[in-house]
């Protein structure tokens, strides 16, 4: 049997040029937020599966890679069901491991805590542009703060690293899970079909505000309570007068406070920003994981159609391992569709180090050789990147690759 060069489906090779712009925005996001005073941890990318499967990853956790029982502990033989074969699972995101992380840890945390994460979570997804199954994400999270300090804090230092990369005309979208019910109580819907409303209404965007209403007819919603929905939303403005009328629309519903802190979150944010992009207030922004429980935003990119980056408050979830409630609420940037849309667009790395190479001829004396390395080591000092390459036949050729991969200066050495 042959073996495969492709590499598996959803996953994929990272050439040079793709690395070097990943590890200069590595670096960019663990300046930037180390600015903003978040601290680095690291979790392991396998998670017990009774964490992973606990109703909190909302769809993602119908993606999960899982892995089998190792050793003594896998019975094929007797096994009856799947929780006789599997023990563990790939992560597919960043914050269940981090409340774990946390829950297991807070004794020797500071509170609040603000923590930093970077790494690869794999999801048994259908590949698409800019969608792997394995696949970076950035997280920050602040856990132990109640106010909307963090939700402040989370949308400023986001923002001021997605500016930093030369996005520009970008928009952070925010709503309020706390308003999204609201909304469907003061239509009329039942408690129990909320997330069923909620569904439809996350496919605004694409089938618009008649399509939202025909879905929600078809479900068997009541003819006044769609209309007297929809009735919202085509009166709700995306600023701050949107959330002004829902507060006095929704009263008897929705805590004034709810409303409140929304406005003074974008009115904060639009006063101290760094970066070029628009905070508008969107009624229709849901978010599809289920733990959310306050503000919640996302970020998208002019021309891209999808989001590049999303996070909110999720107060409930720390608790399902503590028993007590821990305020937490976090951002994570889409990592993998950043680097895409800078590749796209031919970023160069900025103040990149001077690159030379060494052309050195073959039977070179052992003299002349070492002093080839000793000149290359003192070039090293002063930053320059120097590579050591053997002269080829076809100089023309080797200098031009060289030159495509940026080598700007390219010094020969002869043996004679």
């Amino acid at each position: 049997m042959s073996l495969k060069k492709k590499p598996v489906t959803g996953m994929k090779d990272i050439s040079p040029k793709e690395m070097e712009i990943r590890n200069y925005v590595m670096g960019l996001i663990r300046e930037t937020y180390g600015q903003f005073g978040f601290s680095a941890i690291e979790t392991p990318c396998v998670e017990h599966i009774e964490n992973l499967s606990s109703k909190q990853g909302g769809e993602n956790e119908k993606l999960i890679f899982k892995i089998l029982k190792r050793g003594e502990k896998l019975k094929l033989e007797s096994a009856q069901s799947e929780a006789d074969l599997v023990d563990g699972g790939l992560r597919y995101d960043l914050t269940l491991p981090l409340s774990r992380y946390y829950a297991n840890n807070a004794n020797d945390l500071p509170s609040p805590f603000k923590a930093l994460q970077m790494g690869n979570v794999w999801r048994a997804d259908r590949p698409q542009r800019g969608r792997y199954r394995q696949f970076m994400q950035c997280d920050i999270d602040i856990l132990g703060e109640p106010t909307i300090l963090a939700e402040i804090e989370l949308i400023l230092a986001t923002s001021t690293l997605v500016g930093k990369l030369d996005f520009e005309n970008f928009t952070i979208r925010i709503n309020d899970r706390r308003i999204l019910k609201a909304m469907a109580a003061y239509s009329g819907f039942e408690t129990d079909s909320y997330d069923t409303v909620f569904i439809i209404l996350d496919k605004m965007d694409k089938i618009g505000l008649e399509g939202v209403e025909e879905e929600l007819k078809k479900e068997g919603f009541p003819e006044e309570a769609v209309s007297k929905y929809l009735e919202l939303f085509q009166k709700v403005t995306p600023d701050l007068e949107g959330v002004k009328y829902l507060k006095e629309t929704l009263n008897g519903v929705l805590d004034e406070k709810t409303a409140d802190d929304l406005a003074l979150i974008i009115e904060s944010v639009e006063t101290v920003r760094t970066a070029n992009f628009k905070i508008v207030f969107d009624p229709t922004l849901v978010r599809g994981m289920s733990y959310y429980t306050g503000p919640i935003f996302e970020i998208s990119i002019d021309g891209f159609s999808g989001s590049v980056g999303g996070g909110g408050r999720y107060d409930e979830m720390i608790g399902r391992f503590t028993g007590n409630q821990t305020p937490a609420c976090g951002f994570s940037i889409g990592f993998e569709r950043i680097v895409m849309l800078l590749l796209e667009k031919d970023y160069q790395v900025p103040n990149k180090a001077g690159k030379a190479a060494f052309l050195i001829e073959k039977n070179m004396p052992k003299d002349k050789l070492l002093d080839v390395f000793r000149q290359a080591e003192e070039k090293r000092k002063d930053g320059t990147v120097v590579s050591m390459n053997m002269m080829k036949k076809n100089k023309k050729f080797q200098k031009d690759q060289l030159t495509a991969e940026g080598y700007t200066e390219i010094v020969e050495f002869f043996a004679k």
